[in-house]
């Protein structure tokens, strides 16, 4: 996803110098490290209809999917980016592909048990490899050839990134929505229900093994090499140090948008499914509607390109603002208007996502030059508004109903554009 960027750089700053991987071909398996941990976590919103049938779960229950995900972000981002410094990248980021991969393998325990919160548990394992890896997966490619190409390379591997949250969601839902079973959940109690949550949870798991076994490909590359990367060292810092950052307004502000961003991303992503399935909107079957997820990551891939041409003329607060403006418009008329209209605008919004959360993080960080590593070890905390913003739509939408319950994300993407205003002058 978007997030990316700020979350690794954490570790990458830090460095106090740059040193090279003698391994030719690395390079590949660090951009599947982007297409894999993008795609992993755009395959929450298709997981998370099924697991609200399967556990007859409310919006709210089922939004916690996301809060045991995204929290990995405040609990494992500063911790984790001193383990990384402790072993280095390479034995680093095969400790986050090596977590994730326990992650993916606790899903068959809790697909036996029919637990909800074994898959909670499932869930906050692999999140805490995904960070790790994120933490990792900007500074090592950076190190993985010539300076001059460096900032090619991690274009390329965002790509990459953006590539795999369009893909996942796709594929998940051919493999895991829909179902040739004639009863739901509700319809269920006691061993017969137990069981139809096993046999129905059947497919989450064979999606999580082969992912398992993708990461154990990557993981045994990454450890074939290292040893290849010499004289690398790490300045520490206490999280005093990036605390204390958030005293100043324009970085405090846009740490701040960096949380209703993720949240507000999220938060739509999440019951997106829900959405187009109802009655007066796209009355769609639940694998139909998981299949137009991708129209909303897939959004956010095109507009990477149209965003990064833009801001080559315009000034990035305003062009933040905008495109946030651009949000609030398109959640408007969707949760006002019914049938095909209502649907694809909020698909939309995917578009509009694209190139918050980099010019967030640029905009927020600019001039903190040696701070900058403590700056952005702060951003990779705040991701975890994807932790806490879709509880709370999700609340709201039981209260209410899921387009009434837009508002939330609108008011983050209003906060957001006032701070596009706010910064729209160097710092």
């Amino acid at each position: 996803m978007a997030m990316a960027p700020g979350a690794a750089a954490a570790v990458g700053n830090g460095t106090s110098d740059a040193p090279q991987v003698d391994a030719p071909g690395l390079n590949y398996f660090v951009f599947a490290l982007f297409f894999i941990f993008g795609g992993i976590t755009s395959l929450n919103d298709v997981i998370i209809p099924k697991l609200k049938e399967l556990f007859t779960l409310n919006f709210f229950e089922a939004s916690l999917v996301q809060f045991w995900f995204f929290i990995a972000y405040a609990l494992v981002g500063i911790p984790g980016a001193r383990l990384v410094k402790k072993l280095g990248y390479m034995r680093g980021a095969v400790a986050g592909l090596v977590t994730m991969m326990a992650g993916c393998l606790m899903f068959i325990p809790a697909s036996q048990t029919a637990l909800f919160p074994m898959f909670l548990l499932a869930y906050f394992v692999l999140a805490t490899g995904v960070v790790l890896v994120q933490i990792v997966a900007n500074p090592l490619i950076s190190l993985l050839g010539p300076e001059r190409t460096t900032h090619s390379r991690l274009t390329f591997a965002q790509a990459f990134n953006s590539l795999g949250t369009t893909i996942f969601p796709y594929v998940g839902a051919i493999l895991i929505l829909g179902s040739l079973a004639t009863v739901t959940a509700a319809e269920l109690s006691g061993e017969a229900l137990a069981a139809y949550r096993t046999a129905e949870s059947q497919a989450i798991v064979n999606g999580y093994l082969g992912l398992a076994l993708a990461l154990a490909v990557v993981a045994g590359v990454v450890w074939m090499f290292r040893n290849r990367l010499k004289g690398e060292r790490h300045e520490q810092t206490s999280l005093a140090d990036g605390l204390a950052l958030l005293k100043r307004p324009r970085f405090g502000f846009g740490a701040a948008c960096i949380f209703l961003y993720v949240g507000a991303e999220v938060a739509i992503g999440s019951f997106i499914v829900n959405y187009l399935m109802q009655a007066e909107v796209l009355n769609l079957a639940e694998q139909d509607a998981g299949k137009l997820i991708s129209l909303y990551w897939g959004g956010a891939l095109v507009g990477r390109f149209i965003g990064s041409a833009v801001l080559r003329f315009f000034s990035p607060g305003l062009t933040l603002t905008a495109v946030a403006a651009g949000a609030i418009t398109l959640i408007a008329i969707s949760a006002n208007s019914t049938g095909v209209v209502a649907g694809y605008t909020l698909l939309a919004v995917g578009l509009m996502n694209a190139i918050m959360f980099p010019t967030i993080f640029s905009l927020a960080c600019e001039k903190l030059g040696p701070r900058a590593a403590d700056g952005s070890g702060i951003i990779n905390v705040a991701i975890c508004g994807g932790a806490i913003i879709p509880p709370m739509y999700g609340a709201l939408a039981d209260a209410t109903s899921l387009a009434f319950a837009l508002v939330l994300p609108a008011v983050c993407y209003a906060i957001i554009a006032g701070f596009g205003v706010f910064a729209r002058k160097p710092a």
